[in-house]
């Protein structure tokens, strides 16, 4: 780990973004699973309840020993391992211990790469390894302490040809259905009917009536009247009755009731006010003075 140069650009990103999604409570139950298996702590003096954290969970794994000693108990069969603290030796044994877990049946691709343990390279996979080999301890009848849930169990079906071809005669309601309108009794070249046909000639009461948005036959009507003469929206009959109304002239458009032209030669001024009763008024002047 000392060796290697550190990451910038692109490399430098995505060791963030796997520190990003490194989860310490997954750390914590790999850690409690891992102690209460051993019968002693991964690390001494440490506090049970709390965390190790990336850093130490690290060093505490990095010479593969535990590893091998976990698999060992898991697997039921010896993970040889070497104490000795050389870095080849203890990637050696960080192998030993996947080549175990692969044989044991955890899938290859829950598995994590040497240097991403020894290196710190992807802690994250390594705890969800730990994971994946506790789910897997479950469903192959590992009685001892449990980690994460038991992983679910293959549960393979074999089916005859006859239940298989048995199928091939049902007709797929993405298809259609043969349940409802059909064909059946109708002469070549008639149109289908969605709706059933039955029903519709029972319901031939309701035809006689014509919907309020095809407009109404119950007010004026055409009946009685000449071809081609104009259809009244309102009531022909009434229009008669009303017709004392048409005499006379509404104040909207003026009014006959005031000023005429009666009694005036044609082409003189129309006047507004009553031209006797100027006359007069101009008479009265002319005595007064």
């Amino acid at each position: 780990m000392a060796n290697r140069p550190r990451g910038y650009g692109l490399s430098a990103e995505l060791h963030s973004k796997m520190k990003a999604k490194y989860e310490i409570d997954k750390e914590q139950e790999a850690r409690i699973w891992i102690e209460n298996m051993l019968g002693e702590p991964m690390v001494e003096e440490a506090d049970p309840d709390e965390p190790l954290g990336m850093k130490a969970f690290q060093d505490a794994l990095k010479d593969g020993t535990i590893l091998c000693r976990v698999a060992s108990i898991v697997t039921q069969n010896p993970v040889k391992f070497n104490k000795m603290k050389v870095p080849f030796k203890q990637m050696e044994n960080i192998n030993n211990f996947l080549v175990a877990c692969e044989k044991y049946g955890v899938n290859k691709t829950d598995l994590f790469q040497t240097v991403d343990l020894y290196e710190n390279q992807n802690m994250w996979q390594v705890v969800n390894t730990l994971h994946s080999l506790g789910r897997r301890a479950q469903l192959n009848g590992y009685d001892g302490p449990t980690l994460g849930p038991k992983e679910s169990a293959r549960n393979a079906r074999n089916f005859s040809e006859d239940v298989m071809k048995a199928g091939q005669g049902l007709i797929g309601l993405q298809m259609g259905t043969n349940k409802c309108a059909s064909q059946k009794g109708m002469s070549f070249g008639a149109t289908r009917h969605i709706a059933d046909i039955k029903l519709e000639e029972g319901s031939r009461e309701g035809q006689g009536v014509i919907g309020l948005q095809m407009g109404t036959n119950k007010v004026a009507s055409q009946k009685g009247m000449s071809f081609g003469a104009t259809r009244h929206i309102a009531d022909i009959k009434v229009d008669e009755g009303s017709r004392e109304g048409q005499a006379v002239i509404g104040l909207q458009m003026g009014t006959n009731k005031g000023a005429s032209q009666k009694g005036m030669t044609f082409g003189q001024s129309r006047h507004i006010v009553d031209t006797k009763g100027e006359q007069y008024l101009r008479g009265i002047n002319t005595l007064g003075t």
